[in-house]
């Protein structure tokens, strides 16, 4: 057993739920524990395995207590998401998985009640993107739950009671399209007395605040101390820009990138946002407003992937941006800037390695024009796992001219859910990525790209 403090964080993301024990000193993620985040089936609807993931946190929590000292634990969650709990603490309802269509039935009614995105910065999305749709859907499918249903909790904080009995909202993940947030005023949007649940979401809470220390029944099932404080949590994305946040005062851009690419951008260019390109206002952990755009990087990825391991070669690179072969958008329709269209390929790769490199560079478009939407200036710092794909940074790298950072974390939501219980860990500002040799050859492919995509 060593003295050095350790932060545990709780990170349920859209296709992993994860348990990450990190360093208070260097913020590195010192050992991980992970479980595939299993769509569970209904009755009555898709939805998350919340008893697993808890047991599956708890053996964890025990494992990492027996060989590191474990001074806090913080929470950090996707997006688009909400547990439903009855007088009693138990489930109203099992937690609905947000891409399921089925609110997608009440498209129309649910258009003639939410506010409108002057009011809420929230695009209208589709499936159970908006956790407004999501309610409205599952109140009228079941007329017996809004009546059930005592309590609301977003995602994160439904953990944080969990480990201290403790309920809250948090302005983060309110502030994450759910149409329920007005990040302008600071407050609950008109949503709430439309759909007749004023009184059951608990207060919004600041990311950092702490819900309480850890419960009894939990310190002695983890053999964990019960004077452990608990963070109230973070939404994912905003995990990853709070350090930058806290850290630095000029320009800048983080792209979080996973199931999720998501853009954000403080202290940019005025602009006015488009709700039909999934643009947004996200609300960071100071409660401040962020415009924000958004793709699914991590699920075009791995579709276009498919079983393929091919790693590009100087050859790919070199015959691809010669012969002019594009991936154009969109992978995933349904959102992102082009939310209607189908993707093609200007001509069939040559080789797996050749679809790998195109891939990459698409998802590096694809990001730069997220940032385009928002305003971007200053650097762009890239954090997750696309920080670790040359062929995307390169191009990044070549076509923004401000500069680009990536990320050596594995991920940047546990370093800054463990950042919210720690007042004096110095800013570190991730590595820079060199301008690549090739700059100009990239730099015209960004410009066909663009062509190519204007035209469609």
């Amino acid at each position: 057993m060593t003295d050095h403090q350790f932060i545990a964080v709780i990170d349920v993301g859209k296709t992993n739920a994860k348990l990450a024990l990190v360093d208070a000193d260097t913020l590195d993620e010192v050992a991980v524990r992970t479980r595939p985040n299993t769509v569970l089936p209904g009755p009555p609807w898709p939805h998350f395995d919340l008893e697993g993931h808890c047991a599956f946190f708890l053996e964890a929590l025990t494992e990492f207590g027996q060989t590191h000292v474990i001074t806090g634990i913080s929470i950090t969650t996707h997006g688009a998401a909400v547990v439903l709990l009855d007088k009693d603490g138990a489930l109203a309802a099992p937690m609905l998985d947000y891409e399921h269509t089925g609110p997608d039935d009440r498209a129309a009614e649910y258009d003639a009640i939410r506010p409108e995105f002057s009011q809420t910065g929230s695009p209208r999305l589709p499936m159970g993107l908006n956790v407004g749709a999501q309610l409205d859907w599952q109140f009228t499918v079941d007329p017996t739950l809004r009546d059930r249903t005592a309590h609301i909790l977003t995602y994160p904080q439904y953990w944080a009671w969990r480990l201290t009995g403790v309920m809250a909202t948090e302005v983060t993940s309110l502030g994450c399209h759910t149409d329920l947030w007005n990040p302008y005023a600071g407050d609950f949007s008109s949503l709430i007395d439309t759909l007749g649940i004023s009184g059951k979401l608990p207060a919004a809470q600041k990311s950092g605040s702490i819900a309480g220390q850890l419960a009894d029944d939990i310190a002695t099932q983890t053999g964990l101390s019960s004077d452990i404080p608990v963070a109230f949590g973070i939404h994912d994305s905003n995990a990853s820009l709070y350090p930058h946040v806290i850290g630095q005062d000029r320009a800048f851009s983080v792209v979080s990138t996973g199931t999720w690419v998501i853009a954000m951008a403080v202290g940019g260019a005025k602009v006015t946002l488009d709700p039909a390109r999934d643009t947004l206002i996200n609300v960071n952990a100071l409660g401040a407003a962020v415009p924000s755009a958004r793709f699914m990087g991590g699920r075009s990825f791995e579709e276009i992937r498919g079983t393929s391991t091919a790693k590009p070669n100087a050859q790919d690179r070199m015959r691809l941006i010669a012969d002019g072969v594009m991936l154009l958008p969109s992978v995933v329709q349904g959102s992102g800037p082009y939310p209607d269209r189908m993707h093609s390929w200007t001509e069939e790769p040559k080789t797996d390695g050749a679809r790998m490199l195109g891939l990459s560079y698409y998802l590096a478009l694809m990001t730069d024009t997220c940032l385009n939407l928002i305003g971007a200036t200053g650097q762009t710092i890239i954090e997750g796992p696309f920080a670790r794909n040359a062929d995307y940074l390169d191009m990044l790298a070549a076509i923004r001219p401000d500069g680009v950072r990536a990320s050596a974390a594995s991920t940047g939501t546990s370093a800054g859910s463990a950042l919210l219980l720690l007042d004096d860990a110095p800013y570190r500002s991730p590595p820079k990525v060199t301008c690549p040799s090739n700059a100009a050859g990239l730099q015209a492919y960004a410009s066909a790209w663009r062509d190519h995509v204007n035209q469609g």
